[in-house]
């Protein structure tokens, strides 16, 4: 078979599942193009994105600044390893520390990778700068996490499915309930030897559960009360996509200014991938400021992918597309008006429970159980009527659009999701 052969929906699928591992389950639609808001099939079919990768592609499909960018550094400078410096590291570093408020950044490539990243520093800074005696370090993290399938991050993961056979698993984590100050403090005070407390600022995976107001920010005072570093994962949260450029926003310049208030919940160590690329490229970053990311001396901690010149030249890229284009903005915007049709829809639709969510990371509960196809049946009728979507826990389906899309474009997926439901029949 020729490399770029023409192949059918159904040929890709049975190639993928003849030659690859099983350890997805996809809709079954085979995407060959991208732009935009929209994506097509091999067939030719066009759908509206309401996944975006998983929110990787907040900046819209191929958006030719990114593109442009990525095919140029390829062209020029793909690869070093970080044995030498290259000429695109440094000014990345600058670019988006300046942008987030921080002293520095240490680059990876996958949300994974930036969560064990991130866990290591948090260590470290425990035996080094808390005096935390040494292999004793706890870090507090949340019931129902999603933070990448790492044997050490499903080590305090509770889906069975990531953790069934996968062990033996990493000690060093103490599990409470998301959404609980009172657990939070409980668990901070029983034990000195706290290092840190890792939290996603939504739960996206478990559903888009957000959490009550304020809860974010009196954390992070508990944090600081205990001497423990409060580490945001925004892998999925961050780069515009809940309506401001961070949903942990601090001294970052948001320009929305629509943050929780006070105390600040800037994080002290936050966790950044997906649209810091907009979806071009695999880039990840951990930031912190000095006084922690300064126990990380050479041979510590690495990538040789990490911190590359493409990388380097498309993060800047992506990054400057969220600020020319107002995307958070965008994104708040939009996200109001989606949350406010669809619970009028829901006030009158018996098959849907709820919609919840922040800016374009949005959610609804279908009224099944977690074990009924219910949630997959309607996301496959979405695709007939040109829309995808993915269910998540069963009864679940998260909607998170590109965040370049305009008005018009959102009340016509409204439609279709309005139409889809109430036409469905179980």
């Amino acid at each position: 078979m020729a490399v770029l052969e023409q192949l059918t929906s159904q040929k890709a699928i049975d190639l993928e599942g003849k030659y690859g591992a099983h350890n997805y389950h996809p809709l079954p639609v085979v995407l060959r193009k991208g732009d935009g808001v929209y994506v097509w099939d091999v067939e030719g079919k066009k759908y509206y994105d309401f996944l975006s990768a998983y929110s990787a592609v907040n900046q819209g499909h191929c958006h030719p600044k990114i593109v442009d960018a990525m095919v140029h550094q390829a062209k020029t400078l793909s690869l070093t390893s970080r044995a030498f410096y290259n000429d695109l590291l440094g000014t990345y570093e600058k670019f988006a520390t300046e942008l987030f408020g921080f002293d520095k950044l240490l680059p990876m490539n996958t949300g994974a990778e930036a969560v064990e990243t991130a866990l290591k520093i948090c260590r470290k800074w425990a035996y080094e700068v808390k005096g935390i005696p040494e292999n004793e370090a706890q870090i507090i993290v949340c019931e129902n996490n999603f933070h990448g399938r790492t044997t050490t991050i499903i080590s305090f993961s509770n889906d069975p499915v990531a953790r069934k056979n996968f062990g033996p698993f990493t000690n060093g984590f103490i599990k409470i309930e998301y959404d609980n100050l009172t657990a939070l403090e409980a668990a901070l005070k029983a034990n000195a030897n706290i290092a840190g407390f890792l939290v996603e600022p939504i739960q996206g995976e478990a559903g888009v559960y957000v959490p009550s107001d304020g809860y974010l920010a009196a954390a992070k005072a508990l944090c600081e009360k205990y001497k423990v570093l409060f580490i945001a994962d925004e892998v999925q949260t961050g780069i515009a996509r809940t309506g401001r450029l961070l949903a942990t926003c601090g001294n970052c310049t948001c320009p929305t200014k629509n943050c929780e208030g006070t105390p600040e919940t800037k994080a002290d160590i936050l966790i950044l991938g997906k649209a810091l690329s907009g979806g071009a490229y695999p880039v990840s970053a951990v930031l912190a400021n000095d006084a922690i990311m300064n126990v990380i001396q050479p041979g510590n901690h690495g990538s040789t992918y990490g911190g590359n010149p493409i990388a380097a030249a498309v993060a800047i890229a992506a990054l400057e597309v969220v600020k020319e284009e107002d995307l958070a903005e965008n994104a708040d915007r939009l996200g109001k008006i989606f949350r406010a049709e669809l619970s009028q829809f829901v006030s009158e639709n018996e098959l849907v429970k709820s919609v919840r969510g922040k800016g374009l990371l949005n959610a609804i509960l279908i009224n099944d159980t977690e074990d009924s196809t219910t949630a997959w049946d309607i996301c496959m009728k979405l695709r007939d009527n040109g829309l995808l979507a993915k269910p998540t826990h069963g009864n679940i389906i998260r909607f998170a659009p590109p965040l370049v899309m305009t008005e018009a474009e959102l009340r016509d997926c409204i439609s279709i999701i309005k139409k889809t439901i109430t036409e469905f029949k179980k």
